[in-house]
């Protein structure tokens, strides 16, 4: 009960909890109001950065969401050109992460990454389907483990700034384990084949948890 209540934080937020911690502090030495302020602050970080454990089904069939957040596109697309795949077809869907929802990114199915590729880029509203071709963006092909390919793209957002890759290249991992982390406010955009999508725009994702489609 105490660890949903207070869930770990990822390592990348420990940092920004120290500093905003100070900031309460020498808020409080000028007024109660200021430092209410912080400490609003300072509890919004621990919460941005929260990594809670979740259940994963740990089924081939099915791919489970990489990100929380609201589903704002699913349809068919060309594959990304950075990775060479522009003349494949793939179904598509993307995740939109707010201010409040949990940043941390896992691998939607078992399999190994075949390739990482940075795109620097812009930092646009990350809710515009442009943002998946305009901003900061890390790719991650997935080959699973029936030989599909399997595309997941963390893309920054207008407040995001970095980006937080954990995984290596030539990794095998398992659904569900954590591919890394977007601070403040981004993306994700998920492209896959040879399954059937089982959520739909305006739906709310669970990382690990949702079952964004099946074969």
């Amino acid at each position: 009960m105490f660890s949903k209540i207070f869930p770990k934080i990822h390592s990348e937020g420990y940092k920004f909890l120290a500093v905003a911690g100070i900031v309460t502090m020498v808020f409080y030495t000028f007024s109660d109001f200021l430092g209410l302020i912080g400490l609003v602050l300072t509890i919004w970080v621990y919460y941005f950065f929260r990594d809670p454990e979740r259940i994963i089904i740990e089924d081939d069939n099915y791919l489970v969401s990489p990100a929380d957040g609201e589903v704002v596109n699913v349809g068919e697309v060309d594959g990304p050109k950075e990775l060479s795949l522009e003349n494949k077809k793939f179904k598509k869907i993307s995740i939109f992460m707010n201010a409040f929802d949990c940043h941390v990114n896992r691998i939607p199915c078992s399999g190994k990454i075949e390739e990482i590729l940075y795109k620097p880029g812009k930092f646009l509203n990350a809710s515009l389907d442009k943002s998946s071709e305009e901003n900061e963006r890390n790719y991650f092909k997935i080959k699973d483990n029936q030989n599909n390919d399997v595309i997941v793209v963390q893309i920054a957002g207008l407040i995001a700034r970095r980006i937080v890759c954990e995984t290596n290249k030539d990794q095998e991992l398992n659904q569900g384990d954590r591919l890394g982390m977007i601070r403040f406010g981004s993306r994700v955009d998920v492209y896959y084949e040879n399954y059937e999508p089982l959520v739909k725009v305006g739906q709310k994702a669970i990382s690990g948890e949702t079952l964004l489609a099946k074969k």
